[in-house]
């Protein structure tokens, strides 16, 4: 059976911590999908199709990186896709202590999902795209949080 795993998010924009989790991630799964959220909550920069578009643009060499968007419950996406594996990346204790309690209730849920969580390499730790889009907003310098193929 091939090992495919779900990284959710919104990746509005997808920053350098996020292609690291990636990376990381490559030799443990067969396939990854890069999962877009449409949460109607959030306030997004990028429209989806952008989104997806770079993540395209970063992993054109990786054929086993995809990227889709999906509304709704993770878990349910996660059937829909044949996913057996939810990866998230924790770059805090805070991270550490919400993405417990969401793989949990996934668990709950769907018991067939298991969550695998990487922590993200130090360097990475404070970068979030919620600061990332806040520069963005400001015209901050961006480049050294941002992977090379974003532009605007």
């Amino acid at each position: 059976m091939k090992r495919i795993a779900l990284f959710p998010g919104t990746f509005d924009p997808i920053t350098i911590g996020h292609v690291n989790i990636i990376e990381r991630a490559l030799p443990l799964f067969d396939e990854i999908v890069v999962g877009i959220g449409n949460n109607s909550s959030k306030s997004t920069l990028f429209s989806i199709e952008q989104r997806q578009q770079w993540i395209y643009d970063i992993f054109k060499n990786e054929p086993s990186v995809k990227a889709m968007s999906y509304e709704g419950l993770t878990v349910t996406f996660c059937e829909k896709i044949n996913a057996q594996y939810i990866l998230r990346g924790i770059r805090t204790m805070a991270d550490f202590d919400y993405e417990k309690n969401i793989a949990q209730m996934n668990k709950i849920i769907h018991p067939q999902t298991e969550t695998v969580f990487l922590m993200c390499d130090p360097a990475y730790t404070p970068i979030s795209s919620s600061v990332v889009r806040d520069l963005i907003r400001n015209n901050g310098d961006t480049s050294q949080f941002l992977p090379k193929e974003i532009t605007w």
